[in-house]
């Protein structure tokens, strides 16, 4: 058995298995614990995300560059080559399934949230300090849990935020120059930018993000979008093909062979949660260096997080590969296209030089997923080893990203689930346990939002 196949093993042991009902079950737990609190709030949630200002409150970066930090490490490259992925494991089916663990992940993002302000602590940086380690451990007082989560942590960022963006970022772009750019240029320019984000800290990860992160999700939105206006018609079409290969055993998607619902199920939630993190707990690492007067405000914007990376950005990657019909296509190599070369096939079929806007939008998600993940990786390794650990973690993380170009997508995509899944196990466990904290905060910043509402605030 080669090292590519043990993976691949462990991936499924882990994600069909165990992972996927702890997902779920958890989730809908909170769901039914806080009364499906994410279909009555999200309208507020949109609205705070984008023209909610709080500068005075205590934090490192605002409401605004927090949540753009945790979104440009989610809506990164599992928001185009992981739907590819996605459907090509899992055929379409998998894209009802990423919806709805989605819907139930927005609670549970929610959830991570609240905890992380409400048991956030300052460093002796005198910077902001949260997330899963520190509500398990401040809550639950179980440190050995904590510890496991930040090394998990640590190992994903490697993984799931580094290699899986830097490999697809450095395919893209040799894909996009027709094999005529090496890989090892691409990773010495890609390193080049990425440290001189990292290198600048939280404050400078958030300035920086506040501004590519928009800029990057409408430019390959409008490229998505101007396709699907094009072939409004297949539209229907793949909206049925979602909902029919989600139970039914049999379902062929394009030159694929058939694909059973429980490979839809495993694929949908393992790359739904590797693009919305819902469950992961690592947005909530950034949520808890925002400026907020309390826990509720930042959870709420937190949640749109979910709903702009699965039901905006993924949705669009999906039925643009639905209505071009490149779904089950073979490369000059006479390889099944798959990944980031998949959409780009899917954006240049009606879209001239379509390519250009995928591998360009890919160089940006990739690299803004990278800078956020480094910053999540940081604080983890911050908490097992101290202040002092944190410039040459920085550096290994650096060093990572050069090896992520290098490799293959066989390789990374595997090894990001496996980790993934380990760093949710804890955050899951600890989320459960703390259910009757994450309810009382949050009933109290509901009666606190309509006495607001009441005064008009």
């Amino acid at each position: 058995m080669n090292f590519v196949t043990l993976l691949e093993k462990i991936d499924y042991f882990m994600w069909d298995g165990f992972l996927i009902y702890l997902l779920m079950g958890v989730g809908l737990f909170l769901t039914f614990k806080l009364k499906f609190m994410q279909i009555k709030y999200l309208p507020l949630s949109l609205k705070w995300a984008f023209f909610r200002k709080d500068d005075t409150a205590k934090g490192d970066i605002s409401q605004f560059q927090s949540l753009m930090t945790a979104i440009a490490a989610t809506v990164g490259i599992g928001s185009i080559a992981g739907m590819a992925t996605a459907i090509i494991g899992g055929g379409f089916g998998a894209i009802f399934w990423m919806w709805a663990m989605a819907l139930i992940g927005m609670v549970t993002k929610f959830s991570e949230a609240i905890l992380a302000v409400k048991y956030r602590v300052v460093d002796k940086n005198g910077h902001m300090c949260g997330g899963p380690m520190y509500y398990i451990e401040k809550g639950l007082n179980l440190k050995w849990l904590s510890f496991l989560f930040s090394l998990f942590g640590m190992l994903a960022a490697f993984a799931g935020g580094n290699l899986i963006q830097a490999q697809s970022v450095a395919d893209a772009v040799h894909y996009m120059g027709n094999g005529s750019i090496p890989h090892v240029v691409i990773g010495i320019f890609l390193v080049f930018f990425v440290a001189i984000v990292i290198l600048g800290g939280i404050e400078n990860l958030g300035r920086v993000n506040a501004i590519l992160v928009p800029v990057m999700k409408l430019f390959y939105l409008c490229g998505g979008i101007t396709i699907l206006i094009i072939k409004f018609q297949y539209i229907p079409q793949g909206i049925y093909m979602i909902f029919a290969s989600a139970f039914n055993i049999k379902a062929a998607v394009g030159g694929l062979v058939g694909i059973g619902v429980m490979n839809a199920v495993q694929m949908g939630i393992a790359r739904g949660v590797s693009s919305n993190e819902a469950g992961l707990g690592s947005a909530p690492i950034a949520a808890a260096a925002a400026k907020t007067d309390v826990p509720g405000r930042q959870a709420l914007i937190s949640m749109s997080g979910v709903f702009l990376s699965s039901f905006v950005v993924c949705t669009v990657t999906a039925l643009v590969l639905a209505v071009t019909g490149v779904v089950g296509q073979t490369g000059a190599d006479g390889a099944l296209l798959n990944g980031a070369p998949l959409v780009m096939k899917a954006f240049s079929s009606v879209i001239p030089g379509g390519k250009f806007i995928v591998a360009l939008s890919l160089v940006f998600f990739g690299f803004s997923t990278i800078t956020g993940w480094s910053y999540y990786g940081e604080k983890c390794c911050e908490y097992i080893f101290g202040e002092r650990s944190i410039l040459p973690y920085r550096f290994v993380f650096i060093g990572v990203t050069f090896i992520g170009t290098l490799l293959s997508i066989n390789i990374v995509w595997p090894l990001a689930d496996i980790f993934n899944g380990l760093m949710a196990f804890p955050n899951l466990i600890g989320l459960f346990l703390l259910a009757n904290v994450i309810t009382a905060e949050s009933t109290g910043f509901f009666f606190l939002l309509k006495k607001e509402k009441s005064k008009g605030i």
